[in-house]
């Protein structure tokens, strides 16, 4: 019993379990005085003495306000390594947080927690929506989200229907934006401000997103691709951040959807999007125009700024 336990908390114990166990109060204090356990929370206890690792400090988090399940980003896959341990407790519960633990009540409690999980865990569509509702800016946020679809972990229904429980939230409608964003296929904050700042704004056509493709036998996935006009937009995001092999590998890339599918491929800077959007926008519909696109550019409050100044 005591090594099953141990193997499933990580070797966190709290001293209610101890009891169960049958240890008195004094073979608790020998334990401690003999370094066989410490104290990580007043009655929660890990079996070693040196710093407990971010799993050993859930476990503890979790039994130090049980019956609690951890929450937000400490529910999530894949969690912040540092600060923090977030639990949640029923809304009829007051519970006072311990060192390095932040408890939040929440009145969807019953049916939301994963209580097979190690520790247990609110579901994570409901621990997604509350981490990007309390996310320090939208970015953050779309980030959070995005990395969560792409990964596989969720899918963007999912998130949506999740959010539709939540009519009281704050900032729903913003949520919802971005969750609507992920459903059009934006997988990260560049793509999501092409989409909205480039394409949407300046009535560009409705581009293809994250497009599955094998050329010469490589596996490949479009972020933007206008079939139809012969044109892919690739949205560099990373391109300061990789090697040369990595960007030749993106240019062999487009060498071959060219050659093979007749598509052209222009890449797409951060700089270009968040910086210059109009430009960026006029240049993509002078391309498109040559493929075919009868459409007509429009404004966006952004050009008539730049008009004025």
């Amino acid at each position: 019993m005591e090594r099953l336990r141990d193997e499933i908390q990580g070797g966190v114990i709290s001293r209610k379990q101890l009891r169960e166990l049958h240890a008195q109060d004094h073979d608790i204090r020998r334990l401690v005085r003999n370094r066989e356990i410490t104290a990580i929370h007043p009655g929660v206890y890990v079996n070693h003495t040196g710093n407990p690792t971010w799993g050993q400090r859930a476990w503890a988090a979790v039994l130090a306000c049980w019956p609690a399940a951890l929450t937000g980003r400490s529910a999530l896959p894949k969690p912040p390594e540092r600060g923090p341990i977030e639990v949640m407790v029923p809304m009829s519960r007051t519970v006072r947080a311990p060192c390095g633990v932040i408890v939040r009540r929440r009145a969807r409690f019953d049916g939301y927690v994963d209580w097979a999980a190690y520790p247990p865990r609110q579901l994570v569509a409901e621990a997604a929506i509350d981490a990007a509702a309390e996310a320090a800016d939208v970015n953050e946020a779309f980030s959070m989200l995005a990395d969560l679809v792409q990964s596989k972990a969720l899918r963007a229904g999912a998130l949506v229907e999740a959010l539709g429980h939540r009519r009281r939230l704050r900032d729903r409608r913003l949520l919802r934006e971005l969750l609507d964003d992920l459903t059009a296929g934006a997988c990260s904050v560049l793509e999501r401000e092409y989409l909205r700042r480039v394409e949407r704004a300046h009535g560009l056509p409705t581009g293809e997103r994250q497009v599955a493709d094998s050329v010469a036998g490589v596996s490949v996935e479009r972020d933007v691709t206008y079939a139809a006009y012969g044109l892919v937009v690739e949205l560099d995001g990373r391109a300061f951040h990789r090697g040369a092999a990595s960007r030749d590998a993106d240019h062999a890339r487009d060498l071959d959807a060219a050659a093979v599918r007749g598509l052209r491929t222009v890449r797409i800077t951060y700089g270009q999007v968040l910086g210059d959007p109009c430009r960026t926008a006029v240049r993509i519909g002078e391309l498109l125009a040559r493929g075919g696109w009868s459409g007509e550019l429009r404004s966006c409050p952004e050009c008539s700024e730049q008009r004025g100044r």
